[in-house]
């Protein structure tokens, strides 16, 4: 009879605290309006489409950040982004298991999707929604794993999961990840700069098929690309903190990014060298690029020398260009001809 009693008072405790929630999300979806930013959690569906998402990994039964479930699988559009019930429907469940979480039982464990660093939700979603407004830190969940070299973080905006597409595209292209299997992630703020960057290793396949007189797989020059220019010049931006020493100042985010700005900013002129023309060598470039922001130059910088060349975006994006062409020319060679 206590049971009974102690349960049917949590269960009258949840529904009190599920109609305060519904003016919180009342102003949330008003303030979501105004704002035009969405509310609601992402879709499993989507994301697992946007990231070609495949293999999965069971990884059992643990503790999960609940600040890290993002998402969810069919439900999305039930709650806002903090898992706040939209529905007045979803009262009495809600409050249900608000009850059972007050009990001696507790709630069973939910079942997540894990992607990178973020969750989503299978089976369990009003579970994480009680336990969030219980003020938990962490759920007990069954893991299932899809691997990505993609990161993904809690917080990421449209853009950042534009930007995560487009980094998939990317990796598919160049073949980077059977390349380096072990590579770095490339992360780039602006999604199409991808495309930029896989002009460079287009452009530095044709310059290595001109130095041997033979055709170079295309994973071969991205293994080469990478070995040989862009891991060597991100090593040189950790060295003497690069993005540390400007964050002060309207400068790229990410080493990828001064990657890129560098090469598009710090080049000489088509005019004055040619299209095909290597300039500078990366040390260089980051000489200039910190004189640019007016940043004091690290003494052993000023005598830094290496051999990375940089190449000019026109290049890049030409050979990004004539290599969608190439691809396009043997497809239609391959097309037979109906009568």
């Amino acid at each position: 009879m206590s049971t009974d009693l102690s349960y049917s008072l949590s269960y009258q405790q949840g529904l009190a605290k599920f109609q305060s929630l519904q003016q919180r999300v009342f102003w949330q979806e008003k303030l979501s309006q105004l704002t035009g930013r969405k509310s609601e959690l992402l879709n499993f569906e989507d994301i697992r489409s946007r990231l070609n998402l495949r293999a999965e990994h069971h990884k059992g039964i643990r503790d999960v950040p609940l600040a890290n479930i993002i998402g969810s699988v069919g439900r999305h559009q039930d709650f806002t982004a903090t898992f706040l019930p939209k529905s007045r429907t979803q009262g009495q469940r809600w409050s249900r298991i608000y009850a059972l979480a007050h009990s001696q039982q507790g709630l069973p464990p939910v079942d997540l999707y894990q992607v990178g660093d973020v969750y989503f939700v299978r089976d369990g979603n009003h579970r994480v929604s009680v336990a969030r407004q219980l003020g938990a830190a962490t759920i007990e969940a069954n893991v299932v794993d899809l691997p990505t070299t993609v990161p993904l973080r809690p917080g990421m905006t449209a853009r950042d999961l534009e930007a995560a597409e487009a980094y998939v595209f990317f990796l598919d292209e160049t073949g980077l990840e059977r390349a380096v299997p072990k590579h770095e992630p490339i992360e780039l703020t602006a999604p199409s700069r991808y495309h930029e960057l896989m002009g460079h290793i287009f452009l530095h396949q044709r310059v290595l098929e001109n130095l041997q007189g033979k055709p170079i797989p295309t994973e071969e020059a991205t293994a080469d690309w990478y070995h040989t220019l862009y891991h060597p010049a991100i090593k040189l931006i950790r060295k003497y903190d690069v993005l540390e020493l400007v964050k002060k100042r309207k400068a790229p985010r990410t080493e990828a990014d001064l990657f890129l700005w560098l090469m598009l900013n710090l080049l000489e002129s088509r005019q004055q060298y040619g299209l095909d023309a290597p300039v500078k060598s990366f040390s260089v470039a980051i000489r200039a690029f910190l004189q640019d922001v007016q940043v004091k130059l690290p003494a052993a910088l000023a005598q830094e020398q290496d051999e990375a060349l940089l190449l000019s975006r026109e290049q890049a994006l030409r050979a990004a260009s004539e290599k969608r062409q190439q691809e396009q020319d043997k497809a239609d060679s391959l097309e037979v001809p109906t009568r």
